[in-house]
């Protein structure tokens, strides 16, 4: 019978706790939307890989007023307490007809059970998709639907129907104007910002 080397222990043991820390971080779970994935695994799939190398989140706990500055070319949201980064969110901001205003702005709405009131599906009384994505000021709905808006979880409004929230990224901008972001990192967003935080947006 062979035996392991003393000399291979270490880095076996960084292997083991490198996996044992993966397994707790929400950027590989196979439960989190990330590129090239739109939610949760489903019975039989296998896990998606980890895309996201990017977003972090250490501010709980830090003082210091929240700011978020949003970057759309790097696609990426950052937040501040004070002068600190506590954390980085990789985005999807709006794609080319629906553009994310730039500017200063602050918080103005937090609803953490969001609905769009513009964009979503018409379904049948059965509660089955009839007509899927659609955008209420283009989209005539068929005799007998109804509306059913597209969710936005952990919504933080910005300005007019712009806001950030749990989403989509397929890894590039594709929104109608909102700032998408991993579930985890809205929700971090979500707990730390107060209505009147300042929100800077730049192209």
């Amino acid at each position: 019978m062979k035996c392991v080397s003393f000399a291979l222990l270490p880095a076996f043991s960084a292997v083991v706790l490198f996996l044992s820390a993966c397994s707790n971080d929400p950027r590989f779970d196979t439960r989190t939307a990330y590129l090239g994935g739109g939610g949760a695994a489903q019975d039989g799939e296998e896990g998606r890989p980890p895309y996201d190398t990017v977003s972090y989140w250490e501010g709980d706990g830090v003082p210091g007023a929240p700011h978020v500055v949003i970057r759309m070319g790097e696609q990426r949201a950052y937040f501040y307490k004070g002068s600190t980064l506590v954390g980085i969110s990789t985005i999807s901001t709006g794609r080319e007809g629906y553009n994310t205003p730039t500017g200063k702005f602050h918080i103005i709405q937090k609803d953490k059970d969001h609905a769009s009131s513009e964009y979503g599906d018409y379904d049948d009384a059965s509660g089955n998709i009839v007509m899927k994505e659609i955008d209420r000021k283009k989209d005539p709905m068929p005799p007998g639907c109804h509306f059913d808006g597209a969710k936005m979880p952990y919504f933080m409004r910005i300005v007019g129907g712009t806001g950030m929230h749990e989403g989509f990224l397929p890894g590039y901008p594709a929104s109608h104007g909102c700032i998408r972001m991993p579930g985890f990192m809205a929700q971090a967003f979500f707990r730390n910002v107060e209505l009147g935080t300042p929100v800077e947006i730049t192209n």
